[in-house]
């Protein structure tokens, strides 16, 4: 069973790593062009073709498709002066072959703005002069001529002047003096002052709501960011189907020529229901529904009514999430829930009430701050007098939370490429059978690596620290411990495996824990790819764990991708196996490990 379980894992390796690459030719051969940066860039832009052509007619036509390629990226690098020539090679199979010969480079050469109309302020068209970007003597690529009119007029439109519009350019291209001469026709129009919010809805939405998440007051110089951040406040919130903000004609003016925002939404349905499951051999099977109501309190906030039914956990749960609280970028969140816990180191049933305020610093940055109140009883087993005895506790736990979080991939279900950061600190104060004051700290990195052009591989990887400052076993509750083993800890052992056991092999915990993964993932097709991973942790029952309670596990498992995120299967085996401990584990769920 052991070679077995090593052969197959061997294999995973193999087949992962193993790549079998079928070049596609390009429609036709470059020659003439010695300057290897432009020759690279003809060769990327040209069409490829899995196969050769069949006949000379077919090679002409691509020789000739080569050579519009090659044109336009002349043209876009600032050769004007070509000369494109389309053939075809004699040989079986016939080959088309595009000759070049770029000529010389052309250089731009006085760009200017023309104003049509009233032209704005003099610092203001001063600064749309040196947002062009542009200057004599460098290449007269088109691309960069393209772009410069766009900061123009973006440029202008930041320093107030909303109505701002490129008219058609002028640009003279002199093959005299090989320049490029751009003049840029921009219409400024009026300097714009913002006035207050008018909303359109299709909805519940209170109108007086949205106008507190405004980033301006009235009278203020319009700024396409204010406008822009408006509206992103608004997507943030999750509520609408279609929002759209833009700021009113010049018929819409004040009196006192103020000019509103019109925001227009769209709300989603009113309620939603979802369900989610997953699969473990360890941990059973589970279900999961929501039901979700939207916008009832008429300020795009959230209520989710939650049924957990799962071998390791049963519990109902009511949730309200209020979007933009008090001031923008905040979230007040309350919950109430009541559970019933079942695993093999604790029992425990109780209620929960808790109220939380996340903070978004950045697009990316957030922080938390909250708290909680635990009355539950616990049962779990302890040594007493060398012998294992259970003990049943009744408790109030009070908890505190603060929490930060960066968050800098590229997906929530399925992450490519970046880093996430995470770090929690929870005071926590146990009232009842058992009184006891102690911290809980905890912090996780995971960051993931791409390899190839289209990231077809992705490295991954994890690492979980964490640490009970102020009571040790047996005083710390079982339900407040540190565990380690599972599909989201270290694959290949049961739930809560990992770590010291009393003398029945019940699951002790620990007051320290760290956890590591390194995940190598590899695409195979458009939807299915493939995996191999090393998982280790260990508990420790002092504030760092010992060299000899590490554990490791180590698999491999495919992922189908449904579009929004994979469906994930895991196998996985332990590597230092201890009585109890099973042959192997499968996973199922949906989105990857981390």
């Amino acid at each position: 069973m052991v070679l077995g379980r090593y052969s197959l894992a061997l294999t995973a390796v193999t087949w992962l790593l193993a790549t079998s690459a079928f070049a596609d030719e390009p429609m036709a051969q470059i020659q003439g062009v010695e300057d290897k940066s432009l020759r690279e860039a003809i060769q990327r832009a040209l069409t490829q073709s899995k196969h050769p052509a069949q006949s000379r007619a077919e090679a002409r036509r691509r020789a000739r498709q080569a050579g519009e390629d090659a044109i336009a990226v002349l043209r876009a690098e600032g050769y004007y002066g070509y000369t494109v020539e389309p053939d075809v090679l004699d040989g079986d199979p016939p080959r088309g072959v595009v000759r070049i010969t770029p000529g010389p480079l052309f250089v731009i050469a006085d760009p200017r703005i023309d104003w049509a109309g009233k032209a704005p302020d003099e610092g203001s068209a001063q600064r749309a002069v040196l947002a062009m970007h542009l200057g004599d003597g460098e290449p007269g690529r088109s691309a960069d001529v393209v772009g410069a009119e766009g900061r123009v007029v973006a440029q202008i439109q930041k320093l107030g002047y909303a109505d701002a519009v490129a008219q058609p350019r002028e640009v003279i291209v002199d093959h005299a003096d090989h320049t490029v001469r751009p003049a840029f026709k921009i219409d400024a129009g009026p300097l714009v002052h913002l006035d207050g919010i008018d909303v359109v809805t299709k909805g519940r939405t209170n109108p007086a709501w949205v106008s507190h998440l405004a980033t301006w007051r009235a009278g203020d110089i319009y700024d396409p960011e204010d406008v822009a951040e408006l509206e992103r406040r608004l997507r943030d919130t999750g509520v609408y189907d279609s929002i759209a903000v833009s700021v009113a004609g010049e018929d819409k003016a004040t009196a006192d020529g103020f000019r509103p925002v019109v925001v227009t939404l769209a709300d989603r349905k009113s309620r939603t229901v979802e369900l989610g499951a997953g699969y473990s051999t360890s941990e059973g099977s589970g279900v999961d529904a929501r039901w979700i109501r939207y916008n009832r309190l008429r300020r795009a906030d959230t209520t989710t009514y939650i049924a957990r039914l799962a071998k390791l956990e049963q519990r109902l749960e009511a949730d309200l999430s209020l979007p933009h609280w008090r001031r923008p970028q905040q979230t007040l969140k309350l919950t109430s829930a009541v559970f019933r816990t079942d695993t093999s180191a604790y029992n425990e049933t109780g209620a929960t009430i808790g109220v939380d305020v996340t903070k978004r610093q950045q697009i990316t940055s957030y922080r938390t701050f909250g708290v909680s109140l635990d009355l539950s009883q616990t049962k779990e087993k302890v040594n007493a007098a060398g012998t294992v005895a259970g003990r049943s506790l009744n408790l109030a736990t009070f908890a505190g939370l603060a929490a930060y979080a960066l968050d800098f991939s590229d997906s929530i279900l399925d992450p490519k490429r970046g880093w996430r950061l995470e770090a929690r600190a929870e005071p926590i104060y146990v009232v009842g059978d058992t009184n006891l004051p102690f911290l809980k700290l905890t912090t996780q990195g995971t960051a993931y690596i791409p390899f190839g052009s289209q990231a077809s591989t992705v490295l991954a990887s994890r690492v979980k620290l964490g640490a009970i400052l102020g009571g040790g076993i047996p005083d710390v509750p079982a339900a407040r411990r540190f565990y380690a083993g599972g599909g989201g800890s270290v694959r290949g052992y049961a739930y809560q495996a990992i770590g010291p056991r009393l003398a029945d092999n019940t699951p002790q915990g620990g007051i320290s824990l760290v956890e590591t993964s390194v995940e190598l993932r590899q695409k195979v097709t458009q939807r299915w790819s493939g995996v191999v991973f090393v998982d280790a942790g260990a508990i420790g029952t002092h504030t760092t764990p010992q060299r000899e309670d590490f554990k490791a596990g180590a698999g491999f498992g495919v992922r189908y991708d449904l579009g929004f995120g994979p469906i994930r299967a895991d196998i996985a085996a332990p590597l230092g196996r201890r009585k109890g401990d099973p042959t192997f584990q499968i996973y199922l769920s949906i989105g990857q490990s981390f």
